[in-house]
């Protein structure tokens, strides 16, 4: 009896609580609790150094990272050089050459690397102590070998040549020009003259003046005990002497007045690269910092935002929209960015400014603030399973002078946020009617539209203002066209060309390529094949009105008749000669910069609406430049005379399938020779 009233008492109670839980909805969440951080045990040398020792016993490795805290400096005509500093401090010391150093840190599987700013090290527990020696000879014995610097200059000028034809690139210069101004440090660009300008002794007087532990942060997180830390810093670092730094100030950027439209013309694009920008203040230790990470989320931080949401998964724009609201105690930004499709981007453009206006005048909603809350909250607590947080986190604070309690009451105070306050941040911060509209894109096909947004202003692809040149409003397409057929030798001798073989050769990255072009201009018949390492690796042919493609060795692919349209666009030795048979429209777009020769830029159409755009000198009449959105930018130079014309014996290549520019040089040209029917196979 007994039990049968226990088990009627059991029942009862499992109904009952069935029925009071609606298992339809989820619980509310909990409140936030204080996260329980890992102490970062802390001390300070007498010369100033400050370091934090974070102990964890998960793996035999113990990890030594130095951070220079020092303010943004201006590099005027040396503009680069701090970027170099990492690589010639661990180019070589008093003690080791470059390879010996290399040699060493690879023979007990250690890391080292560093950067104007910073040098890092890390060993298995074993190793601690030599990684230590390592890292110490570079900090305070380095050489500065000249010829490590040659290199770096010369790789930096190649970085910056590609960099020059990268939309990405060319968009993010751009920004941080109208940002901060060409007198701010993140305004400052790299050119071939400031890296050219750079020393030896330009990198050293950094050095001395910037490597002081008194402004310096030692981490040491891994297994390693804060006692043995302790005896470990102060036998390797106590000789560090310290010194005086300077230290700078800078104006705060402001907004512009209005909206301000700025258009890369990049005939060669295929895409929009679309952005708008302005700069703000924030900072770790504004009161308004994690209302701001909320607020970005919530409009451009995921895949679920409301940029991203509109401009790809409603308009179809693009592969992704984002935004971001960054974080400086100098000067921070507001961006909102997507590659976009051409003929969308004055839609696209609308769609960012509406999301932004809408989030600023309307606000968000309880159901966004939460999702948002839910992924910053994810994100933080993963970050916390990495020991070095910790001491990143002891470091942020006393840097920059935040609470004691901030990382770890950051939960609570994120969850506190309430709907109201994203609602103020969104007023204070989004300023839909003051930022820059970047493009980087097309003009010939998207620049009437931008004028929606307000007046365009046109900038080159280093981020300057255009110069633009007056060109005489009596030249017409037909004059320039005929000025460059005078300049190669005049159309007499242009048209006596029949045929022509042309072999030239590249190389990229070490890997060499060898060029075959044919054409036979009374058969109308054109092949280009490209070799690597004496294997075919593409074959294009025209003929008897037909074009097939082969590549890699695969079955030839018959090309259709958009492609074999396009196609056409390369297949006279000299097109000029064939524009007007082959019905194609000329258009005269005024004087533009090319490598800092004046060029008259002709964009090239043909019937079904192809195009290429084609770049002739004011000065020589040559044409100096040639591109379309799938080939990419070709320079043409070193001009040489054959047979009573001139000819293009390098042409550089730069095109976002390619990983640096490719400079094809001419080594065999002949003209009128009978041409071999395998040519066209």
């Amino acid at each position: 009896m007994k039990k049968l009233i226990i088990y009627l008492f059991v029942v009862l109670l499992v109904q009952t609580s069935w029925a009071q839980v609606d298992r339809s909805t989820y619980p509310p969440a909990g409140p936030a609790r204080e996260i329980k951080l890992g102490d970062a045990h802390s001390f300070t040398l007498p010369n100033g150094l400050k370091v934090f020792v974070v102990e964890n016993r998960k793996l035999p490795r113990v990890a030594f990272s130095l951070v220079l805290d020092r303010d943004p400096i201006m590099e005027g005509d040396k503009a680069g050089m701090s970027g170099m500093v990492g690589e010639m401090l661990t180019g070589g010391t008093k003690n080791r050459s470059k390879d010996q150093l290399d040699e060493e840190v690879d023979f007990i599987g250690a890391s080292l690397s560093a950067s104007s700013t910073s040098i890092f090290g890390s060993a298995l527990k074993k190793h601690q102590e030599k990684v230590l020696e390592l890292m110490t000879d570079v900090l305070y014995n380095p050489t500065f070998p000249q010829e490590e610097l040659d290199k770096l200059k010369k790789q930096a000028i190649s970085g910056l040549a590609a960099s020059k034809d990268d939309p990405n690139a060319i968009s993010s210069r751009l920004a941080s020009a109208l940002n901060f101004g060409r007198n701010h440090p993140y305004g400052e660009i790299e050119t071939e003259a400031t890296i050219g300008n750079i020393t030896v002794e330009d990198i050293k007087a950094y050095y001395n003046t910037y490597f002081k532990p008194n402004i310096a942060y030692l981490a040491i997180v891994g297994d390693i005990n804060s006692r043995e830390a302790e005896a470990l810093v102060k036998k390797y670092f106590s000789k560090w002497e310290k010194g005086n730094v300077p230290t700078h100030q800078y104006a705060m950027p402001k907004l512009p007045e209005k909206n301000m439209v700025a258009l890369v013309d990049r005939s060669a694009s295929v895409q929009s690269v679309v952005e708008v920008t302005y700069p703000m203040e924030m900072s770790l230790s504004h009161p308004d910092y994690i209302a701001t990470r909320l607020l970005n989320y919530i409009l451009g931080g995921g895949s679920s935002s409301r940029l991203f949401m509109n401009l790809r998964e409603k308009r179809g724009f693009t592969y992704g929209a984002y935004s971001s609201i960054g974080a400086d105690k100098l000067v921070a930004t507001f961006s909102a960015e997507a590659s976009v499709k051409q003929v969308a981007t004055d839609s696209a453009i609308n769609e960012f400014i509406f999301e932004i206006r809408n989030l600023r005048d309307k606000g968000v909603d309880a159901t966004e603030l939460e999702n948002a809350k839910a992924t910053l909250s994810g994100s933080f607590g993963r970050s916390l399973e990495s020991p070095s947080t910790i001491a990143n986190f002891a470091i942020n604070t006393e840097r920059y002078k935040l609470p004691k309690d901030f990382y770890a009451t950051y939960l609570q105070r994120l969850n506190a946020l309430t709907v109201d306050d994203i609602n103020a941040a969104a007023k204070k911060y989004l300023k839909p009617d003051n930022m820059y509209i970047t493009v980087v894109g097309n003009g010939a096909v998207i620049e009437k539209s931008l004028a929606a947004f307000g007046e365009v202003s046109k900038f080159n692809n280093m981020g300057n203002p255009e110069v633009l040149v007056a060109m005489d409003a009596n030249v017409t397409v037909d004059q320039v066209i005929d000025s460059y057929l005078k300049a190669i030798g005049g159309e007499a001798s242009a048209r006596s060309i029949k045929t022509s073989r042309i072999e030239s050769v590249a190389e990229i990255q070490g890997t060499k390529l060898n060029f075959v072009m044919a054409y036979d201009e009374s058969n109308q018949a054109y092949a280009n094949k490209v070799m690597v390492m004496g294997n075919v690796a593409m074959n294009t042919v025209i003929k008897n009105g037909k074009g097939t493609m082969t590549q890699m060795g695969q079955p030839s692919k018959d090309l259709n008749d958009q492609e074999l349209d396009a196609m056409k666009m390369s297949m006279f030795i000299i097109p000029e000669l064939h524009y007007e048979d082959m019905g194609y429209t000329l258009e005269l777009d005024g004087i533009k910069d090319v490598e800092g020769d004046q060029a008259y830029k002709v964009i090239v159409k043909n019937p079904t609406g192809n195009s290429q755009v084609n770049y002739y000198s004011v000065s020589t009449g040559l044409k100096v430049k040639s591109e379309n959105g799938e080939a990419g930018e070709t320079y043409l130079s070193d001009y040489q005379e054959v047979e009573g014309v001139k000819f293009p014996m390098t042409m550089t290549i730069k095109s976002p399938m390619l990983p640096v520019p490719m400079a094809a040089k001419v080594e065999k040209l002949e003209l009128n020779k009978p041409i071999s029917e395998e040519e066209f196979k």
